[in-house]
């Protein structure tokens, strides 16, 4: 009697390399996936609700025997190259910080990713527009005495720490490969805690205010990311693959 050889038999039963890494794949996926959204949640409520804590008293918050503390420290001299940096950090939170997501917005729509340009603007619109700025009108915290840069209306939160943090993971998301994330969000940690330090160092914000930013600028990030994560897997998996040049004939 003829019949298959069991090694076929065997190779038809099992689960292809593919179909056991797939089911792998979309699970851990869906793990990162909550996790971001928790975090950005958690992150974002932490600058709410320390938000909420400086509006019932803007003169004397809990916290502000820390602040002022931590200002006495950035007392100075106000002068060589820490004055260096913490120039160039005001000027790129400023106007160098439109043209950075700008730039990597033009970047986007020239290579036809339509829904990684729609997750930066919809993570700066809503992060900086609604977040940091809904709760600078509805805090209203004074700044420090004596700023040694030009500044708007309120201290809390600070929309340069918020910008940093939220540059960052948008970055991350959408440019770095997931193999080389660790070293970036080590990388964009340091580059806002450098943001955090200018600001307080050049009297534009409180400590508080900075931390506050911080985590508005990365919950903000993080949790667009999650909302637009299953979109933004759709439009990668859809990037034309590079093909060989046709044989010509003959």
């Amino acid at each position: 009697m003829t019949g298959r050889p069991a090694t076929a038999d065997a190779a038809a039963a099992a689960p292809s390399d593919t179909d056991a890494v797939r089911p792998a794949g979309h699970a851990v996926g869906a793990v990162r996936g909550r996790v971001r959204l928790v975090l950005g949640l958690l992150l974002l409520g932490g600058a709410a609700v320390a938000g909420l804590v400086v509006r019932s008293d803007v003169a004397d918050p809990p916290f502000q025997a820390l602040d002022e503390r931590w200002l006495t420290l950035m007392g100075g001299p106000h002068e060589g190259p820490y004055a260096a940096v913490a120039s160039a950090l005001n000027w790129f939170g400023g106007p160098f910080g439109a043209v950075v997501p700008l730039g990597l917005l033009a970047l986007l729509l020239v290579r036809g990713r339509r829904v990684s340009a729609g997750f930066l603007l919809l993570a700066f619109l809503g992060g900086n527009m609604l977040v940091v700025q809904g709760l600078k009108h509805l805090v209203d915290r004074p700044r420090p005495a004596n700023p040694l840069v030009r500044v708007d209306h309120g201290s809390f939160p600070s929309g340069h720490a918020a910008t940093a943090a939220l540059l960052v993971v948008v970055v991350g998301a959408l440019l770095v490969p997931a193999a080389r994330r660790r070293l970036w969000w080590t990388a964009g940690a340091v580059f806002t805690l450098a943001m955090m330090w200018s600001r307080t160092w050049l009297h534009a914000h409180w400590l508080s205010d900075t931390v506050a930013g911080a985590a508005a600028g990365a919950g903000a990030g993080l949790v667009v990311w999650w909302l637009l994560t299953p979109a933004l897997a759709r439009e990668h998996t859809r990037r034309p693959l590079r093909r060989d040049p046709p044989t010509p004939p003959g």
